[in-house]
């Protein structure tokens, strides 16, 4: 398997004076190579400080729009210069980063504990593991929390998140990553990577997440409008080490739960 290049940077913790407590706001990563400015801010600002929401709310926006003019390292720069009282930037931190929004995305979690407003800002994390590798077992699967999600992605109910354990979906989806799936998975299942479950597999019910391929093939009725029945259903991994495995599709053990949507971090 391919070592990931990875990148000593730096990163930064916005915090805000409101309610006469600091509060962290958000976090900036620069990325060095391409001088670039990574930024996550909380989305809470109505509940963190109602009457400079509506400012704050822009802030994400108008620091990314100049550190892609300025640069990174200007912008952080002027920032140590201008912000105010109210609002500090602290001294940079570093970290090893192999993927840039992903180690946002992680930054932002470890220092930032927004307010939960589901299917709005934040997904049900649960505390199934997701095999990339053999189905793998569950104990009972419980609700552990809510996870926020990036900014831009369109929430519904259906979708949650769950880890990855193992290696087989790599390098797109790492072990031990966090993932969004969406439940319900219509249309043609062809090439797309689908959360299957085994049921029946033991104690605990089993899940895996692998590329589906299904090859089709016309039942004989006596008819021109045979019936198309599933000849070979296929779970494929990512990763060429590891191999692929057919499911009988006359077995109704397996069952497609959702879709992979996204690697959180």
């Amino acid at each position: 398997m391919p070592v990931q290049d990875t990148h000593t940077a730096q990163f930064y913790v916005l915090t805000l004076d409101a309610a006469g407590a600091s509060v962290p706001a958000g976090v900036l990563l620069v990325d060095p190579v391409m001088n670039g400015l990574h930024v996550r801010l909380r989305r809470d600002w109505d509940a963190v400080a109602p009457e400079e929401a509506e400012v704050l709310e822009a802030l994400q926006d108008d620091l990314e729009t100049k550190g892609a003019e300025l640069g990174a390292a200007k912008l952080i720069a002027s920032l140590e210069d201008s912000l105010s009282n109210a609002l500090r930037i602290s001294e940079p931190r570093q970290v090893i980063v192999e993927n840039f929004d992903r180690a946002t995305a992680r930054l932002y979690r470890q220092h930032i504990e927004a307010a939960a407003r589901p299917y709005v800002t934040h997904l049900p994390r649960y505390t199934l593991a997701v095999a990339a590798g053999k189905f793998l077992d569950n104990e009972e699967i419980t609700e552990e929390g809510w996870e926020e999600a990036p900014v831009g992605m369109r929430l519904a109910p259906g979708m949650f998140v769950a880890r990855i354990v193992g290696r087989s979906m790599e390098p797109r989806i790492p072990d031990g990553s966090l993932c969004v799936f969406r439940s319900g998975v219509t249309g043609s299942r062809q090439g797309r990577l689908v959360l299957v479950e085994y049921m029946g597999g033991g104690t605990n019910d089993r899940y895996t997440v692998k590329r589906y391929f299904s090859d089709k093939r016309q039942q004989s009725d006596g008819t021109e409008d045979g019936k198309w029945v599933h000849g070979v259903i296929r779970l494929e991994p990512l990763n060429p080490e590891f191999e692929s495995w057919e499911l009988n599709p006359e077995e109704d053990r397996f069952r497609v739960i959702a879709e992979f949507v996204e690697v959180l971090y």
